[in-house]
This record gives C-alpha cells, structure tokens and sequence, in this order.
C-alpha cells in the first residue's frame, strides 16, 4: 500500500473520518477478547454515513485491502480483531435511533449501543427485548453480527428475532436494503438471516429496523442454592418441562465465589449452584408460575428459596450475574467460551467442563443462560506462564469438543471470530462448511471483509 493510495482514500473523505495516527489505531486493534493474534492496521475508518462505508469498501475492493468492520469492541470472541496491513471500519459515530410508535420498530445505526435503544424505545412504552449481559456497552451493530442473546431470550429470543429490515453494504460498496417495517414478508430468499450472526464477512450493516413489543410486564424473582451445579441444572431441565420462565440465570460454586469477590453483595459461598429465575406471566399467572419453580427447586434439591417481587431487589441479583465477566478479568488472562447443548444434557456439560478444568488444571468458573442451554465457562491463567497458557488453550479446545460430542454448540451468542474459527467445521461438516464458503465466494470474491474471522 503506497502512501499515495492512503493519501486518496483520507481525501476522499470528510476530515477526521480517517485516522492513520498510531496511538488512535493501536485503539483499535482488539475487541474485548484481547486477541494476541490482533494485527496493526494501516487506518481506522470512522463512518459517519452509510455513503462514507461505500466509499470506504469500494477503495478497499480496487486495491485488495482487508476490512475489519467494528462496533463497540465489546466482542468476546476476536470478531473485531485487526488484521495486518489492513482497514479497521468503525461504525461507532454511527448513532441514530428513531422509534416509529405506530409501526412499533426502531430505526437504528449500528454504532447505537443497546441500552440507547431499550431506552429509546421505553419512552414511547416499548421494550427492546434482546439483551446481552454487556447491553450498556455493546453495540447494535456487534448485536446483529453475532446474532446476540442475553438473559431474557430462554422466552423471547435473539437478535435474529427483531431484524425485520437492514441496509448492507457489500465488499464493492454495493447497498442492499432488505426488508422494512412490515412484520410478515416472505418476499424472495431470506437474506436478512444470512447476514444476522455472519460477523462482518459478507457485509456491512449500516441500518437496521428492529422489531419492538409492549413493555415488559412486572417480574418475580426466585433465588434458589443448591448443593451442585448438576443439581441446579436438573432444575432447570424439570422447570422447563412445565413453565415457560423469562430469564433463568446458573452460576457455579467458583462463579459465586469471584463475583462475591469482585462485589462482596453476601451471595452464599457454600452453595454448589446458584439460580436466579424470573416470571413475567401476567397478573396471579406469575404467582403460579414462581411457585411451580419453586417446586421443581426444592425437588431437585436446593436447601434455600427466595422469592421477591420487588424490583429493585431482582435486579440486585442479576447484577451479580452480570458482573461475572468484569470480575473474572481482573483474575488474569482470560479465554472466553459460551458453549451450548440442548437443556436437557446441560448437566453433562458442566460436569464436563468441571473434569476439564481439573485435569487441565485451570481455573474455569461457569455461568449460563442455563434456560436455553448455553453456557459461559470462563478460562482463568497466567498469561506470562507458557505452561498455564498451553493448558487453558487445551482445555478450550476439549470445551469445544464436548459441546459437540453432546450434541451442542461452539458458540450460543458470542460468534465464532477468530478464537473458535479452527472448530466450525468439526461443528458444521465439510458439506455445510463448502456451501458456506461458496457464499462467502459470491459476496466478497477478493475475501477483503473481515479475513480470518467466522468462516
């Protein structure tokens, strides 16, 4: 890359859009994941406008440049890690968020952050239900290209479930609008899936319509300890066969006692397993509802109940589930897994993960969106020790393995970026993994979008 073909690409857009300043692009070298593979880019791109991605991407096609997009780098799985010699595409000036309270949907930029939107849209009396246990932080954009979860979606989904329209530009700077802001439409092939959860490969979302609901109706909380983790996924696998909860929220014994560490909020060191379940039913439903948890809880074992229907107290005992990432990373370096299996073989996966951590002799607390089955084991070592590092990086990988050998996942919600991108095809078969590719082929020829990440 001569400094000409630079030079061309700063003048073409407006002044500060293009950043070539080593301390601002070193900013931008990695995601939340700290990949040590990240790259150094040549510039970062600070788009402004959908107009400003095309100009970006179209002088990245004519002269072969890699292009990473960006949000909010709150990735945990090296989606957004740079690459050597190429652009890094933030999207994060991008922040617009209109709400259309007949057509109940928001129209939002990718660099909008989640909360933005929640709020946005509570204004008008409307709920943004996906949400991720990062959702002050995390981007819209980093949303709709891992395809998300969070907490609520055991009941009401994910990202993919409130895309109901998006603007893309392609590698070549070609703009797609798909969709819009009608709720049925089954208009041609069904691209706005392909693009939801494909991390910035085939193209670059500029606009998004997000489907909204009617606000979420109050909630009940149950706090159940077990003596187990396996005994706390038993319940939940029982709970799932009669209620339909809203969040349903699983901590280990080692997770419970680095969140009490980190927040020091009298969470009960002892218990085996943790759960935190919420009902939404409306009206004496969710009484019923919560007391039928409560039975399935006490069967499967738990030695203390608490149930609340004060908010303020529910969300006193989500923030102690949502602080496990932040509290596991001042322990050390980190390796970041979110594993699934379908519910009923959770049980089995954390006791597999357990044999792995012993074996490998690695720290690997484990919290899980136990409700749908997936699961964050967090690997914990000593980034200076090669020795520590080569054993958690086994135990990553024998993670992986497991969740497929049960039937599961590599990744539920984080993407599969740069870190789990060597297990996908032991996941997806060399069939689907060459239709994959020949995707990927037909969209982005030259491969400037995102290398190395997904697929």
């Amino acid at each position: 890359m001569s400094a000409e073909q630079l030079t061309a690409l700063v003048n073409a857009l407006p002044e500060g859009v293009v950043a070539t300043a080593p301390e601002t692009v070193e900013k931008y070298r990695h995601d939340w994941s700290r990949d040590p593979r990240a790259g150094t880019p040549i510039a970062v791109v600070r788009a402004e406008s959908t107009q400003q991605v095309q100009v970006a991407l179209r002088w990245a096609s004519a002269h072969g440049i890699p292009v990473v997009p960006r949000g909010a780098g709150s990735g945990l799985a090296g989606g957004a890690s740079a690459v050597d010699g190429g652009l890094v595409l933030s999207l994060e000036r991008m922040r617009a968020i209109e709400i259309d309270n007949a057509s109940r949907v928001a129209v939002v930029e990718p660099g909008a952050l989640n909360v933005e939107v929640k709020q946005a849209a509570a204004e008008h009396g409307l709920w943004y239900p996906p949400d991720p246990s990062s959702f002050e932080i995390c981007s819209i954009g980093g949303n709709i290209a891992t395809n998300a979860g969070g907490l609520c979606c055991v009941k009401y989904g994910v990202t993919a479930d409130y895309v109901l329209g998006l603007d893309v530009v392609l590698a070549n700077g070609t703009l797609l609008q798909l969709g819009g802001r009608r709720i049925k439409d089954v208009a041609g092939l069904s691209l706005l899936k392909l693009f939801v959860g494909s991390e910035g490969t085939l193209g670059i979302v500029t606009r998004a319509i997000l489907r909204l609901v009617p606000a979420q109706p109050p909630r009940s909380t149950l706090v159940a300890v077990f003596p187990t983790a396996r005994a706390a996924a038993e319940a939940v696998v029982a709970m799932g066969r009669s209620v339909r909860a809203c969040l349903v929220e699983l901590m280990d014994h080692r997770a419970i006692n680095v969140v009490e560490d980190f927040l020091g909020m009298g969470l009960d060191r002892s218990a085996g397993g943790l759960l935190v379940v919420q009902s939404d039913a409306p009206g004496t439903a969710r009484t019923a509802e919560i007391e039928i948890i409560e039975t399935v809880c006490r069967a499967a074992g738990a030695s203390e109940c608490y149930l609340t229907d004060d908010p303020d107290e529910g969300e006193a005992f989500l923030a102690a589930r949502r602080a496990f990432f932040p509290a596991t990373e001042h322990l050390g370096s980190l390796l970041i897994e979110d594993v699934g299996v379908p519910v009923p073989l959770l049980p089995d996966l954390l006791d597999g993960v357990a044999a792995i951590a012993a074996r490998h002799t690695t720290d690997i607390p484990v919290v899980a969106h136990a409700g749908d089955g997936n699961t964050h084991p967090n690997l914990i070592f000593d980034g200076s020790d090669p020795a520590a590092r080569a054993r958690a990086e086994a135990a990553f990988e024998e993670i992986m393995a497991l969740a497929i050998s049960l039937g599961g996942t590599i990744t539920g919600e984080h993407g599969v970026g740069r870190a789990k991108r060597g297990s996908l095809p032991a996941q997806l078969g060399p069939e689907i993994m060459a239709v994959t590719r020949r995707i990927k082929d037909a969209l982005d020829p030259a491969g400037i979008l995102n290398p190395g990440a997904a697929i």
